[in-house]
């Protein structure tokens, strides 16, 4: 925390000017403890819900079984997209790219006029 930086930020904000020795940073202090005692609390149950799901998937057969850690992971395209996600993938590329080039046409034939 730069309390330079607060302070200069109060005072574009406010008009206030806060001293950098006033009691307000010791309250800055304090919520940003908390913000990282919540956050770290948050990940935390994030990361055992996304666990706890990952295991529904793999027993439902939606996941490939977990991989150890330290073995070397293949790379997220060749294992998660199948070739009609491929295909797919290359429609909606193809789409997006005659869509683009038909707004630029358009916007030059209207520059013109």
């Amino acid at each position: 925390m730069d309390q330079h930086k607060l302070r200069s930020h109060v005072f574009d904000k406010t008009g206030i000017k806060v001293d950098v020795d006033d009691p307000i940073f010791a309250l800055v202090a304090l919520n940003e403890a908390v913000l990282a005692e919540t956050v770290e609390r948050q990940l935390a149950l994030l990361d055992a819900a996304t666990q706890a799901l990952a295991a529904q998937a793999r027993a439902a057969g939606g996941l490939p079984a977990a991989v150890p850690q330290a073995a070397p992971q293949a790379p997220l395209s060749a294992a998660w997209l199948s070739p009609r996600e491929w295909r797919l993938l290359g429609a909606a590329a193809i789409v997006s790219i005659a869509s683009a080039l038909l707004v630029l046409g358009g916007a030059a034939l209207l520059y013109k006029l």
